[in-house]
Parts: C-alpha cells; structure tokens; sequence
C-alpha cells in the first residue's frame, strides 16, 4: 500500500473518529439525526471538491493572491506616511539588522483597518449580505438548518463571530438552546475576513494562494460546526425560519468607510495587547519548565509538551507520525492561545518539519477562533445582545471551544483525504 494512500484512509479514519468522540460527549445521543451527519459530511466534500479541484477556481485563487498583495501593497501607503520607517518607509538611518527592521504592529496588523474600512463598504453596498443569504440559503436546503441559526453561520464565515450575531440580534432570545450554540460553534470554527487577509500574508511563501485556502476552510468549517453542534447539543425540535433585514446602519459610502476604519481599531489594539501577553506567558511557562532535568536530550517547554499532548489529534487528521509532534504543538498554539500565533509558529518552521502536504493540512485545521481568549470575546459580545441569556452562553462556552476545535479537525481531515 503507497504512503499516499495510507494518509488518506488515515483521515477518512480519523473523520469517523472526530464525530464518535463528539457523539460520546452529546447530551442526548438518541436525538442526534443521521441526515444532518450525512448532509454535513456531503457538504463539506461538495465545497472542498469544487473550490479545490475544478481548474476555473484555480486561477480565481491565483486572483485572490493578487487583491492580498494589492491590499498590502496600499496599506504600507498609509503606514509609511503615518508610522515613517516603522511602517515601512525608509529608514533616517543605516540598518545593522535589516532582518529585524519588520515591526508587527505598524507593518502587518494595521491591514486589519483596511479590510474593516472594506468591508463596511460591500456591506453598505449590499455585496456582503447578497454572499451571506446565498450561502445561508445552501445551508437550509442541504442541511434543514432553518430558523436565525443558518444566517447567523452564514455570516460567520465573512463576519467575526460576534458582528454575525448582531444580524440576527432580534431572534437571539427566543433561540433553542441547541440554536444558540450552533451559532456559538460556528464562530469557534470560522474566522473573520478582518483577520483572514491579515493571516494569508503571514503564509506567504509557507502555501500556494494562502488567501484562497484560508476562505476556503472557513467555507468548509462551518457545516461542520453545524454537524458537530447538532451532534453534542441535539435540537428539541425544527427552528422556524426567518427573514432578517440585513441593511447597512451607514449613510453613504464615505460614512461605511469611516464607521469601518473606527470600528477595527478596538480589534487593532486587543490584538497587539493579546500579543504581547501570550507571547510574555509562553516565555514564562517556558522558563519555568526550564528548571526541569532534560527530556530526550532537549528542555522542556510549552510547544513540545502540547505536542506530545496533541499529537494523535493530529494524527488523525492525516498527519505521519513522525511530524505529528511539530503539528501537534501548532495546534495546542492555536488552542490554548490563537491561531494568530499558530500561523507565525508555522510560518517560522524550518523547511524540514513539515511536508508540503501537512503544511495545507494544518493551514485548514488552525482556520478558527476556537481558543480561550476568543471565548471570552464571545461570551461578552452575546452576553451584551442577550444578558437574559447570559449564565447558559457562559455554560455553553467551554463546549462551543470544544465543538469548534473538533470541527476544524474535521476539514483539516476533509483535506488530508483530498490532497
């Protein structure tokens, strides 16, 4: 049998495995439905065949590829007048270290204002909701999934997980319970178009056409967090539908980019401060385990202890065994802190440690907001919508995590069977 194809009933074993693990933790198995298991399943293949395999899409990738680079090219415009040799320009002085003359926060991060500015704009413009009713409308006829859930998952794969609420903000309190957590699932198992052009350029180089993987797996994620919500909190009963007005709060399209551009710095700042801290406790946990006596000749530290932790996790997914510890450590990253520092993680790998293959996988696998730090967002931005609601959105949070991680396995697997 070829190493190839051993990789992919490794992953086709590993899918089964991911939907067993969240049927043992459902809370009433006898009411899960097998149509929404298959429909799950066939949609994600059905998504993932179309985008990755037809030619057509090929190139529109390859476009894609272009706007990121359009978009980074006209952001360090800005960032070099305003932010002078920190945000690209020339520097007043000779460099010693050119290497180290890329600053985060003024060259990368201020794109998230852009891509905010953006997307305000094709709001205002009615482009972003005609996508999120389109795809909301695939998502009712294959997987029944009716009612505010299937446009609030619909939107969490352009919005942030908590901007997708506010669409459905008027249905929230008369949500099932199952409903609220498909909905808190989906933005666990998504990310937002703010981030994901931000992302695609930190992949740079690491995959082909980062960008076009990067919308693609949220696309593939979220029936799969619709499969696993619907698997670790069974519906009671169908959710009406509804039609939700989704019609821009801006006045002309000078105000949508304004409102735009205003909202994101809060997001511009939290990343910055996030970064520094997680960055700061890694280091400590680091140092600390350094105390400890030598484990295989290397000391101990956070990444290869979550990558002992997480290796068979990734294993599953298509991953060989001999990489499945470097993965395993980007994916407790991504779990314990962000995927944001999971894709720098991965984009500073040697050559050597991962196959080209395991690259994309794990590419798709780390495409989610599922981490701690996010549920805490979460839980604050639904709170806020819904405080009546608030203690079961915080008893639903530590599962939403889970739910969400479990989901993005699942279209990382869905890909190691197609590569």
């Amino acid at each position: 049998m070829s190493e190839n194809l051993t990789l992919v009933l490794q992953a086709s074993f590993g899918l089964i495995v991911l939907i067993g693990i969240a049927w043992v933790f459902s809370e009433e198995r006898g009411r899960v439905r097998p149509r929404l298991i298959l429909a799950g399943l066939t949609l994600q293949f059905l998504i993932a065949l179309v985008l990755l395999k037809l030619s057509p899409l090929q190139q529109a990738f390859l476009v894609l590829n272009d706007f990121v680079v359009a978009l980074q090219t006209a952001t360090q415009d800005g960032t070099e007048l305003v932010f002078g040799y920190l945000g690209g320009g020339a520097a007043p002085f000779d460099e010693r270290y050119p290497q180290n003359s890329f600053v985060l926060a003024f060259r990368a991060l201020p794109l998230i204002l852009v891509i905010s500015a953006l997307s305000a704009l094709l709001f205002h413009w009615r482009i972003l909701p005609w996508l999120v009713r389109a795809f909301a409308w695939l998502l009712r006829r294959v997987m029944g999934t009716g009612g505010p859930v299937g446009l609030g998952a619909a939107a969490n794969v352009f919005v942030g997980m908590t901007e997708a609420p506010l669409l459905i903000r008027p249905y929230l309190l008369g949500m099932s319970r199952s409903a609220l957590f498909a909905l808190m699932t989906c933005g666990m198992a998504t990310i937002a178009g703010t981030v994901m052009v931000l992302y695609a350029g930190f992949l740079a180089g690491v995959i082909e056409e980062p960008l076009g993987h990067l919308l693609t797996a949220s696309l593939i994620s979220a029936p799969a967090a619709l499969l696993i919500a619907g698997v670790l909190v069974p519906p009671q009963h169908a959710e009406p539908d509804v039609s939700a007005e989704m019609r821009p709060h801006s006045v002309s399209a000078m105000d949508a980019v304004t409102r735009g551009a205003l909202d994101a710095i809060p997001l511009w700042l939290n990343i910055i401060a996030m970064l520094v801290v997680m960055i700061a406790l890694v280091s400590l946990a680091n140092q600390a385990l350094g105390l400890l006596p030598d484990v295989a000749g290397a000391p101990l530290t956070a990444q290869r202890l979550l990558g002992w932790l997480l290796a068979p996790a990734v294993w599953l997914i298509g991953i060989p065994w001999s990489e499945a510890v470097t993965a395993g450590s980007l994916m407790g990253i991504k779990t314990v802190l962000n995927e944001l520092v999971a894709y720098l993680a991965l984009a500073d790998l040697p050559a050597e440690a991962l196959s080209d293959r395991s690259r994309l996988i794990m590419t798709y696998a780390l495409c989610g907001f599922a981490n701690l730090g996010s549920l805490g967002i979460m839980i604050g931005g639904l709170g806020a919508m819904a405080p009546e609601r608030r203690s079961e959105i915080v008893g639903l949070g530590l599962k939403a995590v889970f739910g969400g991680t479990l989901a993005t396995l699942m279209t990382g697997a869905v890909v190691g069977i197609l590569s």
